[in-house]
């Protein structure tokens, strides 16, 4: 399981929150997405610890901590969701079609 990081810094790097969250213990990764179009920090994180207990303890000392002038979000990830799906979400059952009827 990993760690959700939220309200960071845009000035935020990798290098920042792998010395944070290893006061905690082992930082097994750090994922901090950028912007396809900008390549700017969106402003979260994830961060992967060596053990629960580990992640327990930096969850519990940094939510709401105030770091780099922002108050953080700290908890645990949740799943991430499929939304791979058709065009517009169609949860329906019907196929999408244009509302056309063919008649011969």
């Amino acid at each position: 399981m990993s760690i959700y990081v939220g309200n960071l810094s845009y000035e935020v790097e990798r290098g920042d929150l792998e010395q944070v969250f290893a006061e905690y213990g082992t930082v097994k990764s750090v994922q901090l997405p950028t912007d396809r179009e900008t390549g700017r920090v969106r402003g979260f994180a994830f961060v992967e610890m060596g053990t629960e207990a580990e992640e327990a303890a930096a969850i519990e000392s940094l939510d709401g901590a105030e770091w780099m002038g922002r108050n953080l979000k700290v908890n645990k990830a949740k799943p991430k969701e499929d939304n791979r799906g058709s065009f517009g979400g169609n949860r329906r059952g019907n196929n999408g079609g244009g509302g056309y009827s063919r008649r011969y």
